[in-house]
Protein backbone atom coordinates (compact mmCIF):
# COMPACT_ATOMS: atom_id res chain seq x y z
CA UNK A 1 0.00 0.00 0.00
CA UNK A 2 1.60 3.15 -1.16
CA UNK A 3 -1.02 5.93 0.55
CA UNK A 4 -0.94 7.95 -2.28
CA UNK A 5 -4.52 9.26 -1.27
CA UNK A 6 -3.74 9.13 2.66
CA UNK A 7 -6.38 11.16 4.98
CA UNK A 8 -8.31 11.94 1.93
CA UNK A 9 -12.17 11.63 1.86
CA UNK A 10 -13.66 10.32 -0.74
CA UNK A 11 -16.85 10.18 -2.37
CA UNK A 12 -17.70 7.45 -5.29
CA UNK A 13 -20.92 7.09 -6.73
CA UNK A 14 -22.36 3.66 -8.10
CA UNK A 15 -19.69 1.67 -6.06
CA UNK A 16 -21.49 -1.26 -5.35
CA UNK A 17 -20.00 -3.28 -8.61
CA UNK A 18 -18.23 -3.13 -11.88
CA UNK A 19 -16.05 -0.13 -11.98
CA UNK A 20 -17.32 2.08 -8.94
CA UNK A 21 -16.19 -1.35 -6.37
CA UNK A 22 -12.90 -1.51 -7.70
CA UNK A 23 -12.37 2.58 -7.37
CA UNK A 24 -13.65 1.82 -3.78
CA UNK A 25 -11.72 -1.14 -2.92
CA UNK A 26 -8.34 0.41 -4.46
CA UNK A 27 -8.89 3.88 -3.05
CA UNK A 28 -9.30 2.55 0.37
CA UNK A 29 -5.73 0.94 0.20
CA UNK A 30 -4.30 4.06 -0.87
CA UNK A 31 -5.18 5.51 2.40
CA UNK A 32 -8.47 6.90 1.43
CA UNK A 33 -11.37 7.55 4.01
CA UNK A 34 -14.16 6.32 1.32
CA UNK A 35 -18.29 6.81 1.30
CA UNK A 36 -19.89 4.34 -0.58
CA UNK A 37 -22.35 5.84 -2.12
CA UNK A 38 -24.97 3.31 -4.03
CA UNK A 39 -28.78 3.55 -5.02
CA UNK A 40 -28.68 -0.38 -4.09
CA UNK A 41 -28.42 -0.72 -0.33
CA UNK A 42 -27.53 -4.50 -0.69
CA UNK A 43 -24.66 -4.22 -3.02
CA UNK A 44 -23.33 -0.67 -1.36
CA UNK A 45 -23.52 -2.23 2.48
CA UNK A 46 -22.00 -4.99 1.17
CA UNK A 47 -18.44 -2.96 -0.28
CA UNK A 48 -18.81 -0.77 2.47
CA UNK A 49 -18.29 -3.87 4.79
CA UNK A 50 -15.66 -5.43 3.00
CA UNK A 51 -14.06 -2.24 3.52
CA UNK A 52 -14.11 -2.16 7.49
CA UNK A 53 -13.48 -5.63 7.33
CA UNK A 54 -10.07 -4.92 5.86
CA UNK A 55 -9.19 -2.05 8.15
CA UNK A 56 -10.07 0.37 5.87
CA UNK A 57 -12.24 3.79 7.07
CA UNK A 58 -15.51 3.19 4.70
CA UNK A 59 -19.53 4.28 4.82
CA UNK A 60 -22.24 3.38 3.06
CA UNK A 61 -24.72 6.24 1.78
CA UNK A 62 -27.51 5.34 0.24
CA UNK A 63 -27.55 7.51 -3.02
CA UNK A 64 -29.86 8.60 -5.64
CA UNK A 65 -28.01 10.64 -8.24
CA UNK A 66 -31.77 11.02 -10.03
CA UNK A 67 -32.07 13.60 -6.56
CA UNK A 68 -30.77 16.56 -5.57
CA UNK A 69 -31.82 15.72 -2.45
CA UNK A 70 -30.46 12.29 -1.83
CA UNK A 71 -27.19 13.92 -3.30
CA UNK A 72 -26.97 16.51 -1.06
CA UNK A 73 -27.54 14.34 1.97
CA UNK A 74 -24.80 11.98 0.52
CA UNK A 75 -22.68 14.85 0.52
CA UNK A 76 -23.66 15.93 4.25
CA UNK A 77 -23.10 12.46 5.89
CA UNK A 78 -19.86 11.98 4.37
CA UNK A 79 -18.14 15.71 5.19
CA UNK A 80 -19.78 14.58 8.93
CA UNK A 81 -18.59 11.37 9.05
CA UNK A 82 -14.96 12.09 8.01
CA UNK A 83 -14.66 15.83 8.63
CA UNK A 84 -14.29 17.40 4.60
CA UNK A 85 -14.17 16.07 1.18
CA UNK A 86 -11.37 15.87 -1.33
CA UNK A 87 -12.33 14.06 -3.68
CA UNK A 88 -15.55 13.30 -5.95
CA UNK A 89 -15.50 10.11 -8.52
CA UNK A 90 -18.60 10.18 -10.07
CA UNK A 91 -19.26 6.88 -11.73
CA UNK A 92 -23.17 6.63 -11.29
CA UNK A 93 -24.73 5.40 -14.83
CA UNK A 94 -26.57 3.15 -16.88
CA UNK A 95 -26.75 2.01 -20.25
CA UNK A 96 -29.71 3.10 -22.31
CA UNK A 97 -28.86 1.99 -25.96
CA UNK A 98 -31.81 2.20 -28.84
CA UNK A 99 -31.97 3.30 -32.04
CA UNK A 100 -33.10 6.64 -32.08
CA UNK A 101 -36.46 6.98 -33.84
CA UNK A 102 -37.57 3.77 -32.38
CA UNK A 103 -36.66 4.93 -28.51
CA UNK A 104 -39.41 4.94 -26.16
CA UNK A 105 -40.79 7.64 -24.76
CA UNK A 106 -39.10 8.55 -21.63
CA UNK A 107 -35.88 6.97 -22.23
CA UNK A 108 -33.99 10.60 -23.06
CA UNK A 109 -35.16 11.93 -19.94
CA UNK A 110 -34.14 8.77 -18.30
CA UNK A 111 -30.21 8.18 -19.55
CA UNK A 112 -29.41 12.08 -18.77
CA UNK A 113 -30.84 12.05 -14.89
CA UNK A 114 -28.45 9.59 -13.98
CA UNK A 115 -25.66 10.23 -16.79
CA UNK A 116 -25.19 13.28 -17.37
CA UNK A 117 -27.82 15.39 -14.69
CA UNK A 118 -26.58 13.12 -11.71
CA UNK A 119 -23.29 13.97 -12.35
CA UNK A 120 -23.79 18.06 -12.23
CA UNK A 121 -26.11 16.99 -8.92
CA UNK A 122 -22.79 15.66 -7.13
CA UNK A 123 -20.70 18.16 -8.30
CA UNK A 124 -23.23 20.99 -7.27
CA UNK A 125 -23.22 19.67 -4.02
CA UNK A 126 -19.72 18.54 -3.38
CA UNK A 127 -17.61 21.64 -5.28
CA UNK A 128 -18.33 23.79 -2.27
CA UNK A 129 -16.36 21.11 0.16
CA UNK A 130 -13.74 20.92 -2.48
CA UNK A 131 -12.82 24.65 -3.00
CA UNK A 132 -12.85 25.12 0.61
CA UNK A 133 -9.83 22.30 0.84
CA UNK A 134 -8.44 22.08 -2.97
CA UNK A 135 -9.14 18.51 -4.15
CA UNK A 136 -10.00 16.49 -7.30
CA UNK A 137 -13.64 15.17 -9.20
CA UNK A 138 -12.84 12.01 -11.64
CA UNK A 139 -15.66 11.70 -14.14
CA UNK A 140 -16.59 8.26 -15.55
CA UNK A 141 -17.23 8.96 -19.06
CA UNK A 142 -17.01 6.80 -21.75
CA UNK A 143 -15.15 6.28 -25.36
CA UNK A 144 -18.99 6.46 -26.52
CA UNK A 145 -18.51 10.00 -25.52
CA UNK A 146 -15.66 10.21 -28.73
CA UNK A 147 -17.20 7.64 -30.87
CA UNK A 148 -20.49 6.67 -32.34
CA UNK A 149 -21.87 3.21 -32.08
CA UNK A 150 -25.49 2.81 -34.05
CA UNK A 151 -28.21 1.92 -31.67
CA UNK A 152 -26.54 3.27 -28.72
CA UNK A 153 -28.71 6.46 -28.56
CA UNK A 154 -29.10 8.37 -26.10
CA UNK A 155 -26.10 7.36 -24.47
CA UNK A 156 -23.39 8.84 -26.21
CA UNK A 157 -24.98 12.17 -26.43
CA UNK A 158 -25.02 11.93 -22.57
CA UNK A 159 -21.25 11.03 -22.51
CA UNK A 160 -20.56 13.73 -24.89
CA UNK A 161 -22.43 16.25 -22.87
CA UNK A 162 -20.34 14.41 -19.60
CA UNK A 163 -16.80 15.20 -21.31
CA UNK A 164 -18.37 18.83 -21.89
CA UNK A 165 -18.74 19.03 -17.86
CA UNK A 166 -15.69 18.09 -16.93
CA UNK A 167 -13.90 20.82 -19.28
CA UNK A 168 -16.14 23.63 -18.13
CA UNK A 169 -16.13 22.95 -14.73
CA UNK A 170 -11.99 22.31 -14.73
CA UNK A 171 -11.28 25.69 -16.34
CA UNK A 172 -14.44 27.45 -13.94
CA UNK A 173 -12.57 26.06 -10.81
CA UNK A 174 -9.26 25.38 -11.58
CA UNK A 175 -7.99 29.00 -9.72
CA UNK A 176 -9.79 27.27 -6.34
CA UNK A 177 -7.41 24.70 -6.63
CA UNK A 178 -10.17 21.99 -7.92
CA UNK A 179 -8.87 19.59 -10.82
CA UNK A 180 -11.96 17.90 -12.50
CA UNK A 181 -11.04 15.16 -15.09
CA UNK A 182 -13.03 12.52 -16.64
CA UNK A 183 -11.96 8.43 -17.51
CA UNK A 184 -13.68 7.59 -20.58
CA UNK A 185 -13.52 3.55 -20.44
CA UNK A 186 -13.99 1.48 -23.26
CA UNK A 187 -14.94 -2.61 -23.07
CA UNK A 188 -14.21 -3.05 -19.17
CA UNK A 189 -15.09 -6.80 -17.89
CA UNK A 190 -17.38 -6.25 -15.09
CA UNK A 191 -20.34 -8.67 -14.39
CA UNK A 192 -22.42 -6.61 -17.05
CA UNK A 193 -20.36 -7.66 -19.39
CA UNK A 194 -20.33 -10.86 -18.38
CA UNK A 195 -24.30 -11.06 -18.13
CA UNK A 196 -24.57 -9.51 -21.88
CA UNK A 197 -22.09 -12.25 -23.17
CA UNK A 198 -24.27 -15.04 -20.93
CA UNK A 199 -27.50 -14.20 -23.08
CA UNK A 200 -25.52 -15.63 -26.28
CA UNK A 201 -25.93 -19.36 -27.32
CA UNK A 202 -21.92 -19.55 -26.60
CA UNK A 203 -20.62 -17.30 -24.17
CA UNK A 204 -16.98 -18.27 -24.48
CA UNK A 205 -17.64 -17.43 -28.27
CA UNK A 206 -19.32 -13.92 -27.63
CA UNK A 207 -16.59 -13.22 -25.04
CA UNK A 208 -14.01 -14.10 -27.62
CA UNK A 209 -15.22 -12.13 -30.30
CA UNK A 210 -15.13 -9.27 -28.21
CA UNK A 211 -11.43 -9.75 -27.49
CA UNK A 212 -10.47 -9.93 -30.59
CA UNK A 213 -12.01 -6.48 -31.49
CA UNK A 214 -8.97 -4.79 -29.43
CA UNK A 215 -5.38 -5.03 -30.26
CA UNK A 216 -4.49 -6.89 -26.65
CA UNK A 217 -6.73 -9.31 -27.61
CA UNK A 218 -8.88 -8.56 -24.80
CA UNK A 219 -10.57 -5.65 -22.52
CA UNK A 220 -9.81 -4.03 -19.42
CA UNK A 221 -10.36 -5.12 -15.86
CA UNK A 222 -12.16 -2.48 -13.59
CA UNK A 223 -8.72 -2.42 -11.64
CA UNK A 224 -7.23 -0.96 -14.63
CA UNK A 225 -9.84 2.07 -14.59
CA UNK A 226 -9.40 2.43 -11.00
CA UNK A 227 -5.87 3.18 -10.65
CA UNK A 228 -6.02 5.87 -13.47
CA UNK A 229 -8.74 7.33 -10.85
CA UNK A 230 -6.22 6.83 -7.90
CA UNK A 231 -3.65 8.76 -10.01
CA UNK A 232 -6.56 11.68 -10.81
CA UNK A 233 -7.39 11.90 -7.64
CA UNK A 234 -3.56 11.80 -5.96
CA UNK A 235 -1.34 14.74 -5.51
CA UNK A 236 0.51 13.13 -8.88
CA UNK A 237 -1.31 14.88 -11.21
CA UNK A 238 -1.50 18.33 -10.23
CA UNK A 239 -1.03 19.91 -13.14
CA UNK A 240 -3.76 17.48 -15.23
CA UNK A 241 -7.20 19.86 -15.28
CA UNK A 242 -9.95 19.40 -17.86
CA UNK A 243 -8.65 16.32 -19.72
CA UNK A 244 -10.29 13.12 -20.20
CA UNK A 245 -7.87 9.72 -20.49
CA UNK A 246 -9.48 7.03 -22.78
CA UNK A 247 -8.68 3.62 -21.17
CA UNK A 248 -9.84 1.05 -24.69
CA UNK A 249 -6.60 -1.08 -25.33
CA UNK A 250 -6.47 1.17 -28.53
CA UNK A 251 -9.55 0.17 -29.90
CA UNK A 252 -11.09 4.00 -30.88
CA UNK A 253 -7.93 4.40 -32.80
CA UNK A 254 -8.09 1.87 -35.64
CA UNK A 255 -8.49 1.79 -38.45
CA UNK A 256 -12.09 -0.08 -39.65
CA UNK A 257 -12.83 -1.07 -42.93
Amino acid sequence: MADRLKDKTCLVTGAGQGIGAAIARIFAAEGAMVAIAEINAGTGRAVADALDASGARAMFVETDVTSQASVEAAVAATVAEFGGLDVIVNNAGINVFHAPLAMPDGEWERCFAVDLDGVWRVCRAGLPHLVERGGAIVNIASAHGFSIIPGCFPYPVAKHGLIGLTRALGVEYAANGVRVNAIAPGYIETELAVAWWNGFPDPAVARQKTYDLHPPKRIGRPEEVAWTAVFLASDEAPFINAATIVIDGGRSVLYHE
